[in-house]
């Protein structure tokens, strides 16, 4: 399901890879399409108001405004002030996961063992928390900011006991999500495998950054209409560029 199929000139490109991190500031009216290169992919993603940081990604209200547990086109992420960081506004994957978090150092090598740098130089074992926090570093931001996070292209079912399950196989090569901006949104991400990926080795895939610029908002009316929790969003968004 997406919001429209028109092409749109790319401003730039860039490929985060397997284990990266980068952050930057998507700017009001801008489209980030964030494409799975090989498939299996997970990006752990974390958005903050631009102009004022401590304003931030809040998934239980994400979830809660919208009657969902996963996330996909027609969806917006809240922030904590009840404003629309980002629109989902095309998806081919289908489900992103609001729940599974990142794992730290310590978490990293029980799973996969030690991976040093000493002996694999720039191939060494990274992990989601770590990452996240360099990044936030950039931006002024410490421990204290790095709060939920969204594991896009990753599946977690939840059964009748609440007991979580990891979908393997769930994004295939190809498989991208876009994101438009209402706001000035400061995204940080990292390109890591799912905390709960039941991959016994270490082995993240590299993700693709597109950004274009939209000349209407239009691409942004099925996440505006399908919930009245959406169109309040929106409102209170577009009330900071009056």
């Amino acid at each position: 399901m997406t919001a429209s199929l028109t092409l749109r000139p790319t401003l730039y490109e860039e490929t985060v890879p397997a284990g990266g991190h980068t952050s930057f500031v998507l700017k009001r009216g801008q489209l980030l399409r964030i494409s799975d290169v090989e498939g299996g992919a997970n990006v752990s993603l974390l958005l903050f108001n631009a102009s004022e940081k401590s304003e931030r990604l809040n998934l239980p209200d994400t979830l809660k405004g919208q009657h969902t547990a996963r996330l996909t086109s027609g969806h917006c992420l809240y922030s904590d002030m009840g404003r629309v960081l980002a629109a989902i506004t095309a998806d081919t994957c289908g489900w992103h996961d609001s729940f599974g978090g990142v794992l730290n150092a310590e978490e990293v090598a029980e799973k996969y063992g030690q991976g040093r740098y000493q002996e694999l130089r720039n191939g060494f074992f990274r992990n989601g928390m770590d990452n996240l926090l360099v990044e936030m570093g950039k931006w002024n931001l410490n421990l204290q900011d790095l709060l939920m996070n969204l594991n896009l292209f990753s599946r977690v079912d939840v059964d009748a006991a609440g007991t979580f399950h990891f979908q393997p196989g769930n994004s295939k090569a190809g498989d991208y999500i876009e994101l438009y901006a209402p706001m000035d949104t400061l995204v940080v991400l990292t390109a890591l495998q799912h905390p709960m990926d039941p991959n016994p080795h270490y082995a993240p895939k590299p993700v693709r950054l597109s950004w274009s610029k939209v000349e209407s908002d239009g691409i942004s009316v099925l996440c505006r209409t399908s919930r009245p929790e959406n169109g309040r969003a929106f409102h209170n968004t577009e009330r900071l560029y009056i």
